[in-house]
């Protein structure tokens, strides 16, 4: 039909039931066809088993994963490892700061045990001198004695007889001790810890502590920043495998998405197809009619009408192509002359 998307089918028959069966089978065919040419038999049975495939390498992709971070003990490697990273640069900068304090602290030790070879122990811290008045006593006591003893002695003797010259000697040797210890008093001496000798010694230990415990820290943070290396390498190469995992997860899911989508589209195409509603549809069924085409009456008067038009016609088709003349002004026209009589036609 003109200016539509539809196709008009009639036929005619003498038999309405068969014309009607001829139109339906003519329609089934055709939506048959239709239907084979436009969407191909067994698609839904295709894409069903498609899904089925796919669905089993989906949980054999996920059952995969999961056996991969069971196995390794990661839950997202890629994380992890970044985390792993981020500690091993904590790690380092802490490591070249310990290094830089333990260079300090070692020159600091070196410099305050210098200062301990130099600083005295112990300073003096008074200083008191004074005579030792007994010894002094007993000296001038005996002194005395000696004088006493040689003036007895020179009221007997000559000055150089050999007893008063060794009284002479021991006097001067008695006066020579009480000189000396007049020019020598006895001096006491009050010392005390000297500050700064203690301050360095306290400090050059404290140092020797922090020295030790940087010590200890370096190589705590040396074996740290191995493990963090070891374990961010590891985890790197982990990352990678789950990342692949993922990816082949990822693609078998939308594989399989994509065939439940091809799925479903082929099941609602197979109920739009029988529910005549998609592509092509029978707008109206062939029918058996209640009536004929054209009824007795209809062609009785056809009839009739054309009877008395073919009739009418003849009469005036055989009147005028029939020679005879039938009034005088017929001959009067046809000879140029007048008629003079004429005689009418007896009925017989």
């Amino acid at each position: 039909m003109r200016k539509a998307a539809l196709i008009s089918v009639s036929y005619k028959s003498s038999d309405p039931e068969q014309a009607a069966k001829i139109l339906r089978s003519l329609a089934k065919s055709y939506l048959e066809r239709h239907e084979q040419l436009h969407r191909p038999s067994g698609e839904f049975e295709f894409f069903d088993q498609q899904v089925v495939q796919s669905r089993r390498g989906l949980e054999a992709a996920e059952l995969q994963l999961m056996e991969f971070g069971r196995d390794q003990g990661v839950t997202s490697a890629a994380m992890e490892r970044d985390l792993a990273i981020q500690k091993l640069s904590e790690t380092d900068a802490d490591t070249r700061q310990t290094q830089v304090l333990l260079a300090a602290t070692f020159e600091r030790a070196r410099t305050l045990a210098n200062k301990l070879k130099v600083l005295p122990e112990r300073t003096t811290t008074q200083v008191r001198d004074s005579d030792n008045p007994q010894l002094m006593e007993k000296m001038k006591a005996r002194l005395l004695e000696l004088q006493l003893e040689r003036t007895g002695l020179l009221t007997k003797y000559e000055p150089g007889y050999r007893t008063v010259r060794e009284v002479d000697q021991k006097i001067v040797e008695t006066q020579t001790a009480i000189t000396v210890e007049q020019q020598t008093p006895l001096r006491e001496r009050t010392s005390d810890q000297d500050p700064n000798h203690e301050w360095a010694k306290a400090e050059l230990l404290k140092t020797q502590v922090e020295l030790d415990a940087l010590s200890a820290h370096a190589h705590a943070e040396g074996s740290l920043l191995i493990y963090y290396r070891d374990s961010a390498r590891q985890l790197g190469d982990r990352a990678i495998h789950q990342e692949q995992l993922l990816h082949d997860l990822k693609a078998t899911e939308d594989k399989y998405l994509l065939y439940l989508n091809k799925r479903e589209e082929a099941r609602i195409g197979d109920a739009l197809d029988q529910g005549g509603i998609l592509n092509v549809a029978i707008a109206e069924q062939a029918t058996v009619p209640a009536l004929p085409e054209i009824s007795s009456l209809s062609f009785a008067l056809i009839g009739m009408m054309a009877a008395g038009t073919v009739s009418t016609s003849l009469a005036f088709v055989s009147d005028y192509l029939n020679p005879a003349f039938r009034t005088p002004d017929e001959i009067a026209v046809y000879l140029g002359s007048p008629v003079l009589a004429s005689l009418p036609r007896a009925n017989s």
